[in-house]
């Protein structure tokens, strides 16, 4: 029988977007900021199946760079049909990828997989059932819902899925998982240090940044790569104090750097503290990322997002979901976003409001919720262990007196 302190529990991601592996890492806080006695492991799938960088050989960049590359630049009209293509091409490639999966299986036993990625599931938990029986596969969506099929959630499959909204229970449910199955949490997974205390003199952290005190400041973020459209936006907003938070686009920053403006503007490159950026604004601009927007939400900043046909297609029922919770605007393109900015402002206090009602407790709730699914794993092997156990002539007894 395994016990507690024996358990490994490996945390299963990717680069592209980024997002995948800092929800990989906040989980892994959480886990360890909740005492739990297991040894985690976070597993890089990209590595994974291309151990001896073969794509990168042939190409000169990584999967996820070329990924990430196309998100800055904002080449991302095709992506949906893109999508197909891929997951066909994971769908072909299906029994090899199968097969080197269950090698690592096989060769590291882990207690329980937890994947933040999205179109590997029925690979992945295929190969962990058919090489470790009983040991659980969980499904944690870091998307506000799935986008089907075979996105997120394998109908069919023997699958745990933490769902972050009541959308994505609901296609659970409609995708035929038991309810036993289904683990809802109030939100994305953040790091924990959205959860911590406002700045103790915000006045003075802004106004060392070179930011006005008191006039509304806004944040444009598009994720860990930027985009270009930050330079439409800056030009469009410049009467308007922004932070222009560029992540590892250190072309893009120089380019925001020395684009004019009548307004005080803070150009930032990556950094590992955005809590704290929040902090000094007082609301978002963006993409409609699942994981920035649960971010600024939980730092109650109100939202302008846009959602077009360049929209990730992943990611638009996000823009729904900022409309059905009132927490911010979404506009149809990056040049509605002047007059959108302009109609947050005129009622700043309603939309900081609503943001205010979006409890997001996601950190805390996900290892409880995988504590429970290994617990439940374990009771099966238990109870064969016990009737091992029994003497020879017991089980012809009970089946005689029923």
């Amino acid at each position: 029988m395994t016990t507690d302190r024996e358990r490994t529990v490996d945390l299963v991601y990717f680069n592209a977007g980024g997002g995948h592996r800092a929800s990989a890492l906040a989980l892994e806080a959480a886990i360890r900021r909740q005492g739990l006695p297991w040894r985690v492991r976070r597993v890089n799938l990209r590595e994974l199946l291309d151990p001896k960088d073969g794509f990168r050989k042939i190409t000169g960049m990584d999967p996820e760079d070329i990924y990430n590359k196309r998100l800055a630049r904002g080449w991302t009209a095709g992506l949906a049909q893109e999508l197909k293509l891929l997951q066909g091409l994971i769908r072909w490639s299906h029994a090899p990828m199968v097969r080197r999966l269950q090698q690592h299986w096989l060769k590291t036993e882990p207690d329980l997989v937890v994947s933040l990625i999205p179109n590997f599931n029925r690979a992945l938990q295929e190969s962990l059932a058919s090489t470790l029986p009983g040991v659980p596969y969980v499904t944690v969506l870091t998307d506000l819902a799935d986008h089907p099929p075979n996105f997120w959630i394998e109908p069919g499959q023997s699958q745990h899925v933490v769902c972050g909204s009541e959308r994505a229970v609901q296609q659970a449910r409609a995708a035929g998982l038991p309810p036993a199955a289904i683990h809802a949490s109030s939100g994305m997974l953040i790091r924990a240090d959205f959860y911590d205390p406002p700045l103790a003199d915000r006045r003075g952290e802004r106004l060392r940044a070179g930011l006005p005190a008191e006039q509304p400041t806004g944040l444009v973020l598009f994720g860990g790569t930027g985009s270009e459209a930050m330079l439409g936006i800056a030009r469009r907003l410049a009467d308007t104090p922004l932070i222009l938070a560029c992540g590892h686009n250190e072309k893009l920053a120089k380019a925001l750097r020395q684009l004019p403006s009548r307004a005080p503007r803070l150009v930032l490159g990556f950094t590992s503290d955005m809590a704290r950026v929040m902090q000094m604004a007082d609301f978002f601009i963006g993409k409609p990322g699942p994981g920035c927007l649960s971010e600024a939400v939980q730092m109650q900043l109100p939202v302008v997002v846009v959602r077009n046909r360049y929209t990730l297609p992943q990611e638009r029922y996000n823009a729904e979901w900022v409309r059905e919770q009132g927490v911010g605007i979404v506009s149809p393109s990056h040049a509605g976003i002047g007059p959108a900015v302009e109609e947050l402002l005129g009622d700043l206090e309603r939309y900081r409001a609503a943001t205010r009602r979006v409890r997001n407790r996601a950190a805390f709730e996900l290892p409880p919720i995988l504590e429970r699914i290994l617990a439940g794993a374990q009771q099966a092997p238990d109870a064969l262990d016990a009737l091992a156990d029994m003497p020879a002539w017991l089980p012809a007894a009970v089946s005689q007196r029923a």
